[in-house]
């Protein structure tokens, strides 16, 4: 990989195709935070840094339809989670955007993630000759936030079908993969929301943010 600027050459899907049980079942990434959507604060904070933008949700698309994004179900059924998330990234960048060798996945229940998350991996893979990269903050990983290149789709899809592979780690520890560490504070990045208790808690850091700073 070269040093140049790689993040017009990315691609990112939104993961929105689980269940979510602990929260109550639902589109998750539809609650309401500060008034706005979680999906919509997401968006606000993935497109600038992608090229091209498509969510992964299963159902029916329609109930997107205000976002203006393209929406695609999981590639493989039975909802194998985010690895599934992140195949139909690559084989929609495949097909729709052929020009993006890569495609970042972002979680949509994680309102505060970095707004320069793609490009930090960007610059790792290049310095560390890594395949792929992931996120980490406060000595955790987040491997659903990551970097994945297009070219490992096949081998993704076979490694879901065939084999049955539904962890993260245990399909990336096939490959060259740099963690790209985040500052955890004042506000954890990649602070989700799993539980209806978690969005008392966004709601709090968003007040925290919103404060002037003191000097």
């Amino acid at each position: 990989m070269s040093d140049r600027n790689l993040s017009l050459a990315v691609a990112g899907v939104l993961l929105a195709g689980g269940l979510s049980r602990r929260m109550g079942g639902g589109d998750k990434c539809l609650r309401a935070l500060g008034g706005r959507t979680l999906l919509e604060r997401v968006i606000e904070r993935a497109r600038p840094q992608v090229s091209a933008l498509v969510l992964n949700a299963n159902g029916d698309p329609a109930r997107f339809a205000s976002y203006g994004l393209p929406v695609t179900a999981d590639a493989v059924k039975g909802f194998a989670g985010p690895l599934a998330g992140v195949l139909t990234g690559l084989e929609w960048a495949a097909r729709n955007a052929p020009e993006c060798e890569w495609v970042a996945s972002f979680a949509t229940d994680a309102p505060f993630l970095p707004t320069d998350m793609v490009q930090r991996m960007v610059d790792a893979l290049a310095a560390e000759h890594a395949e792929m990269a992931c996120a980490a903050s406060g000595g955790r990983a987040h491997p659903v936030f990551g970097l994945w290149p297009v070219s490992l789709a096949d081998a993704l899809r076979r490694a879901l079908v065939a084999e049955e592979v539904r962890k993260v780690d245990v399909w990336t520890a096939r490959y060259r993969l740099i963690e790209v560490e985040f500052p955890a504070e004042p506000i954890d990045p990649f602070f989700n929301m799993n539980r209806p208790e978690d969005l008392k808690a966004a709601e709090e850091a968003l007040a925290y943010l919103g404060k002037p700073s003191v000097d």
